[in-house]
This record gives structure tokens, sequence and C-alpha cells, in this order.
């Protein structure tokens, strides 16, 4: 099961206009077939998502537009396309505010049963995060390849060429020379777009055991969007593990950029739900 992870900071309100987005949403059928569609494959461009729905183009974009907007579809660019990621969160708030305080122990007994169920015969999960940082896109590149900044604010130096085809290791910085993920670059555009494989070392000739990490850096203005796409994870361990990983290091990378310094502590130490 593909699932898209969004991230965003502040206190929700007793009444809460964006909970009021979410439901209007979900009003319509025609957009809780787009929903189901996602769910059984994430990341279709909009011509896919057209496929099975007889209606044109510009209402289909209207019904995602109001998805997006609603925060239970997420979008991310690669080349020419732009794929459609379903994002879960709303409707598990939902389902928190709405539906568990009720019968919250029969549901949940239920919900686990049906999610394993739908896990043994989906596909490998992803994890998708966006930030924007004051900076431009040469420096985000150079603060996502370059070892000495890397070490900065992930404690792993990113050690390559960065060259199409070449090996890539994240090497402890102390001293050990010792590399936890190694991996291949599969697309290098600098200062656009970073494609990765990842593994660990001893699984490195196992095909299979590889994720995969994308880089989308995007210029508006005066600040960068940066997309960070994680996929082919293992299981759901692997996917609640970089959930709470990237947005620990990104955090940190975004303070480097905008301030000249990493965190005070290191965000991947404070203690969370993962």
């Amino acid at each position: 099961m593909q699932v898209i992870a969004c991230i965003t900071l502040g206190v929700r309100s007793e009444h809460d206009p964006g909970m009021d987005a979410v439901f209007k949403a979900l009003a319509d059928e025609t957009r809780r077939r787009l929903l189901d569609r996602l769910h059984e494959h994430n990341g279709q461009t909009l011509g896919e998502l057209c496929g099975r729905i007889d209606m044109t183009r510009q209402s289909v974009t209207q019904h995602l537009a109001v998805l997006e907007a609603a925060n239970l579809v997420s979008t991310v660019r690669r080349g020419r396309e732009k794929l459609h990621y379903l994002n879960p969160v709303p409707l598990h708030e939902i389902q928190q505010r709405w539906i568990d305080k009720f019968e919250r122990p029969r549901l949940r007994a239920l919900g686990d049963l049906k999610r394993r169920a739908e896990e043994a015969m989906t596909d490998k999960p992803t994890f998708v995060y966006v930030t924007y940082i004051a900076s431009t896109p040469e420096k985000v590149w150079d603060a996502l390849t370059d070892a000495d900044l890397t070490a900065a604010y992930w404690g792993h130096s990113n050690v390559s060429d960065w060259r199409q085809g070449s090996r890539w290791e994240h090497v402890r910085i102390d001293g050990s020379g010792i590399a936890d993920v190694v991996g291949t670059v599969v697309e290098s555009d600098r200062p656009n777009r970073l494609v990765t494989t990842w593994t660990s070392p001893e699984n490195e000739g196992k095909e299979d055991a590889h994720s995969r990490v994308t880089y989308d850096i995007r210029r508006h203005e005066d600040i960068v969007r940066l997309t960070v796409t994680h996929e082919d994870l293992a299981d759901e361990g692997e996917l609640s593990d970089v959930s709470g990983g990237w947005p620990a290091v990104l955090s940190n990378l975004k303070s480097v950029l905008e301030t000249g310094s990493p965190l005070p502590q290191s965000p991947w130490l404070v203690p969370g739900d993962h």
C-alpha cells in the first residue's frame, strides 16, 4: 500500500476549517472515486485518473484541485508529468475525531485486521515530504551532495562524484569510514533533480532490497521547493522509520541553509511517535 505522509506544523482548533474542507471534498461521489483509484494505485497522472471516469479532463482537474485543497491529495512533478498521491492523514483524523472515541477497541481490531489483509495484497509503501527553503537550487543541491555539508546537519557524509551510474555512500563521521547506506546514482541533473538507490552494504547485491530516493528541487522566486520521495520501502515498519527520519534531517538542512547553523539539538533524537 503506497502512502504519502504530509507533515504540517500547528495545532487544530475545535472548529477546524481544514476539516470542513475535507468533509466537503468527500461529499462528492466523483472525488470519492478518484480517492479510490489512488488507493488502488498511487502516483497516477491526470490522464490515468481520467481513464475510467466519464468526464472531461477539465472537470477531473477541478475535482483534484478540491481534493488537493483539502490535503487529501498531494502532487509531485517528474519531468513533464504531475503525479497524484493519496494522503490518508485527514481521513485518519476523521476516524480519531468521529469514530474511534465511540467504539475504539472493536473498530481498531477490525481496522488492524483489514489493514493486514490489504498490505498482503498491495505494493510497497512510499513516503513523500515537501519543504520550502529560503535558498537557491544550487545551494540546496550542494547541501544534499557535499560531504562536509551533509556531515554538518545529517551526522553522515554523502560521498560520491554524483555522476549517473556512480556509487554513493552514507558514511559515519566518527572516523571509522563505515557506510551505513550505499547505493547508485540513477539520475543526476544539477541543480534540479537527483535520484539514488538506497540499501545496506550487506544487501548491496540484492536488487529487491533497494529502495529509491528522489530529490526534486524547484525555484519559486526567492525560495526553493524541495520534494523528497522515498519509494519501494520494504514494509510499514520501514515506512515508520523514514517518516520520522526524513522530517528531522530536512529540518536540519533547512536550518543550515537559512541560518548557517544546524538546529541546537539533533532533531532525530527528539522523542516522538516513531
